[in-house]
């Protein structure tokens, strides 16, 4: 075979075949005259004319007002920063889009709002001699039909967020009755958005929290109490719970999961609520001189003590870590960020919801006869089941057998545990009746079919306890906060 006769093709490429290089061109043809006949023919084919001195300072003042604008833009910009109200140098642009652009479309989305077509013309004002016109045509400023019109122009006054319509569109004619009420309206409606708008912003809201109770929340961070806060895990009608991670004190340790109980500022859940503290003789020489706030943060003091009489009495419950105002720490009742079930909703065995029966009786008993207290909101909501226990919480409102309506709300409280577990079936849960007279031990003698007269005799027993704490005045007082433990030392800021 004859090797000269093979032949071998380049490799294709697989873009395909690209564009011919240009071929290099000598430096005698980049010279010569007939090059630069045809580079001059093309430069003038591409370019208006300029021959014209008119067109040339045209362009050039167009040029110039193009610069100007940038300018502006950038001055404008610098101006307004990040600020949510911002200011427009459109006035004094000197190239409008309209000028500037050469597609219809965009003279269609750009609209001069100085010059609106479609807007209504405002009523012209009456001169200053106060009437228009001659002989019986004389219109005076008090013109019914005028004042209608200077009225519904005067609408547009009113602030943005009032929506007036097209008054002047409709030739609407608002009398000044009409006028001055919408105008009283609106500066209502303004006064109640910013009492509202302040309200909210100095104010524990539904799972938020106002700017004082984050600075106190960043504050225990930034002292290493806390590790870091992570998040809203319950919300109840007095207060958010949050979950964080706890860091350390000098005084005490700090468990790895803590929950912060924010009390809520605002006193719209606590109106009802007066009654749980102002009866209390532990706090009744300091309520009535305390103002709203500080109120709040009685009532997170009250749940500290309450809490530690629990503790000592050795009743399952979270431990109180610190108290900072309005801010309670608590030990975390679950594990691994899971709070532990409410009693309602864990999914309890015959026998185990048996055994959570006995429990919450002997944690009755040992509230009222060792605590020397009664939770006056148990229920299946404010007890936990944790570890094969139940976990009582929630126990800022509770108060002494003492207080005037003390044995009315232990009372509620065996309706709701009696009326619970018997509807999850446990054969052995006492009436209420019972329950009440096996936690209390007064055993009132009075049958389930008299409901009043049960309730009758312990109103009378709550009659004869107060007698007898009037009669023994400010001594009880003193031994019972003795009991409750010593008082908060104050803020420095307070």
């Amino acid at each position: 075979m004859d090797r000269t006769a093979v032949t071998t093709e380049a490799p294709k490429s697989p873009w395909g075949s690209g564009t011919p290089a240009v071929p290099a061109c000598s430096l005698t043809d980049v010279m010569s005259e007939q090059l630069a006949r045809q580079l001059d023919e093309e430069s003038n084919s591409s370019c208006p004319d300029t021959t014209s001195d008119l067109m040339l300072a045209q362009i050039l003042q167009m040029q110039f007002d193009r610069e100007f604008d940038d300018q502006l833009r950038r001055e404008e910009k610098k101006f307004n920063g990040d600020s949510k109200v911002s200011i427009s140098f459109e006035n004094y642009r000197m190239v409008h889009p309209y000028e500037d652009s050469d597609s219809s479309e965009d003279e269609v989305d750009w609209q001069d709002t100085r010059h609106d077509p479609y807007r209504a013309e405002k009523p012209q004002a009456t001169p200053r001699k106060g009437f228009t016109g001659k002989g019986k045509n004389i219109t005076t400023k008090h013109d019914e039909v005028t004042c209608g019109r200077k009225n519904t122009a005067r609408m547009d006054n009113f602030a943005p967020e009032v929506h007036v319509g097209d008054g002047l569109g409709m030739d609407l004619k608002l009398s000044n009755q009409v006028f001055n009420s919408l105008k009283q309206h609106c500066s209502s409606e303004q006064r109640r958005s910013a009492r509202l708008h302040e309200k909210k912003e100095h104010s524990t809201a539904e799972q938020a929290v106002d700017p004082r109770t984050r600075l106190l929340m960043y504050k225990m961070v930034n002292a290493g109490v806390l590790e870091n806060i992570n998040g809203c895990i319950s919300t109840g009608k007095e207060s958010v719970v949050f979950h964080a991670d706890g860091g350390s004190l000098e005084e005490q340790p700090i468990p790895d999961e803590v929950v912060l109980k924010v009390f809520k500022t605002t006193l719209n859940e606590f109106k009802n609520r007066d009654r749980y503290i102002k009866d209390d003789y532990r706090f009744i020489d300091r309520f009535s001189k305390l103002n709203p706030r500080k109120i709040i943060r009685l009532w997170a003091e009250k749940e500290m003590h309450n809490l530690t009489r629990m503790k000592r009495a050795e009743i399952p419950c979270p431990e109180v870590v610190l108290l900072k105002k309005h801010i309670l720490v608590m030990s975390f009742i679950g594990k691994d960020h899971v709070p532990a079930p409410k009693l309602k909703d864990a999914m309890l065995g015959s026998e185990v919801i048996k055994n959570a029966y006995y429990q919450v009786l002997h944690m009755m008993q040992q509230l009222y006869q060792e605590c020397n207290l009664v939770h006056a909101d148990l229920s299946e909501y404010n007890m936990l089941w944790h570890e094969g226990k139940v976990w009582l919480i929630d126990v800022s409102q509770s108060v002494e057998p003492t207080h005037p309506h003390g044995l009315e709300f232990l009372f509620r409280d065996c309706r709701n545990v009696s009326t619970f577990f018997q509807k999850r079936g446990v054969s052995e849960a006492m009436s209420v009746y019972d329950l009440f007279n096996a936690v209390t031990g007064l055993n009132i003698p009075v049958g389930a079919e008299n409901e009043a007269e049960f309730i009758a005799e312990i109103v009378a027993l709550e009659k004869r306890n107060e007698g007898h704490v009037q009669r023994r005045g400010k001594k009880t007082f003193q031994v019972v906060s003795e009991d409750a433990g010593p008082p908060l030392k104050p803020d420095a800021d307070d």
